[in-house]
């Protein structure tokens, strides 16, 4: 009995772990922001140096990416969908809004990929995860409502593009869930990681948008290097995590994510949000907790994977 109590408040800490790590990639990446660069040149550098974290831990490992036709076309896929896309919406919608915001609009990511698992027919209709969409549509609204939760009405132009950053985890999610990553998923990862960077590099180069890290780093250049190896470290961490306690309790990391990118954003960036965003919070909270699949419902580990830069 003490065993098993002992093993699950591990496990429970190492869940905590995750959550306060990648929410504090929310705030590091408006910080990130401040180099001047353009987003598509903070997506190749925060790619490249998740790379090479996940280089490290897959040659520990041993677990070595698979070059197949398929694995490639994965790779391509899910660089896409799950990086190149949601990271520059990201950059571009941070560095007009603030972190907190974004934090919470990134919660909406179970809420996107439930209705498309049901127009995939991966997923079934239930009123109790029928409720749950609702709860998250009405934190949206409440957040893009007039006067009430945003300081400046010129940002409400940049909250759909901060949505999108969740409709593209959305769809990577049930594209995994579909065809499965097919190896190891750090190995995935690391594949993907290396794809996204090869595919920014000539984007970058054709628009001149290149630029290279000061050294030593100044403060946006710090916190962009410490989000890419949060990123690589709690990502792989994640995946242990799924393994040992299983998808399910895993998925309790969307909570934490939000809630503790909005008190990362509070520390670290001063911000302060009225009671509208407060409100917000609680209804995307409540959202997810109805959206999640239960016990009954779980799904395969491997399907329940996020293959992207946070949580799906």
């Amino acid at each position: 009995m003490r065993g098993a109590f002992s093993a699950r408040a591990g496990l429970s800490a190492v869940l905590l772990f995750c959550g306060v790590s990648w929410g504090l990639t929310v705030p590091l990446g408006k910080v990130a922001t401040g180099t001047g660069w353009a987003p598509l040149t903070l997506v190749f550098w925060e790619l490249a140096i998740s790379s090479v974290v996940l280089g490290l831990i897959v040659l520990v490992r041993r677990d070595r990416p698979l070059l197949t036709r398929d694995a490639l076309i994965f790779y391509v896929v899910v660089a896409f969908l799950g990086t190149l896309i949601p990271s520059f919406t990201f950059y571009t919608s941070v560095r007009h809004l603030p972190s907190g915001i974004v934090a919470i609009l990134i919660s909406t990511v179970p809420m996107v990929s439930f209705p498309l698992a049901m127009a995939l027919g991966t997923d079934q209709v239930a009123p109790r995860r029928l409720m749950g969409l609702g709860l998250g549509l009405a934190g949206v609204v409440l957040i893009a409502a007039p006067g009430v939760s945003l300081p400046d009405p010129a940002m409400l132009v940049f909250l759909p593009v901060a949505l999108i950053g969740p409709l593209s985890y959305a769809l990577e999610g049930n594209f995994v869930a579909f065809r499965g990553t097919g190896q190891a998923p750090v190995a995935a990862m690391f594949g993907v990681s290396v794809m996204g960077t090869l595919l920014c590099l000539p984007a970058i180069l054709a628009t001149g948008q290149w630029a290279v890290p000061v050294m030593p780093p100044g403060r946006p250049e710090a916190a962009l290097i410490a989000g890419a190896v949060i990123h690589g470290v709690v990502y792989s961490v994640y995946i242990w995590l799924v393994g040992r306690a299983g998808p399910i309790f895993a998925g309790l990391i969307a909570y934490l994510v939000t809630g503790f990118g909005v008190v990362w954003s509070m520390l670290l960036l001063g911000e302060h949000y009225s009671w509208a965003v407060w409100l917000a919070l609680a209804l995307m909270l409540s959202g997810i907790a109805l959206v999640q699949p239960r016990k009954r419902e779980e799904a395969p580990a491997d399907a329940a994977l996020p293959i992207g830069k946070g949580p799906a």
